[in-house]
């Protein structure tokens, strides 16, 4: 629904508009609704081509957040990060726990925008994170965070396996 949303140009979550239904199927070419079905294979495929994604994602943002804000609601930030990252992100869900336990009540867009970049240059076991990077505070210490939690594994003898992903 997302891709759809973003293809349509759409500017409130759970409507589309008139003009936005049509603007949206016309871009697709699909007049009816038999036609829009065959047109969600093309939808999802968008998906994998890494900046129509990160057009994609970068849409959500605006999308999901209440108009009156200027960030995204926690809640509603895990649940979109949930539905973009989970699936080609291995440390997403430890990522999620960070936040939901945190500090942290909204998540900006320069935060949401890094989260992504993050995701595609630190690997599962941290590396590729540079200390000295221009990462949001809130990145840092999700790296301070699973350092530590590893490193309290490790003393403890557990074994966290190459991805770091279970604690």
């Amino acid at each position: 629904m997302l891709v759809l949303a973003w293809k349509m140009d759409a500017q409130n979550m759970g409507y589309f508009s008139a003009d936005e239904w049509l603007r949206g199927l016309s871009q697709l070419q699909a007049d009816s609704l038999e036609s829009l079905r065959w047109r969600i294979d093309y939808l999802l495929a968008l998906l994998d081509h890494p900046d129509t994604f990160k057009a994609i994602y970068r849409f959500g943002f605006d999308f999901a957040r209440e108009k009156s804000q200027r960030s995204m609601e926690l809640d509603t930030a895990i649940a979109m990060l949930r539905v973009l990252l989970q699936d080609r992100w291995p440390l997403c869900a430890v990522f999620l726990r960070f936040l939901a336990q945190g500090r942290y009540r909204v998540v900006n867009r320069d935060q949401w925008n890094n989260i992504l970049d993050f995701s595609r240059v630190v690997a599962p076991d941290l590396s590729g994170y540079d200390e000295n990077g221009a990462w949001p505070v809130m990145l840092d210490e999700f790296v301070d965070w699973r350092r530590d939690i590893c490193s309290r594994n490790a003393a403890l003898g557990v074994d966290t396996g190459a991805g770091m992903e279970a604690d």
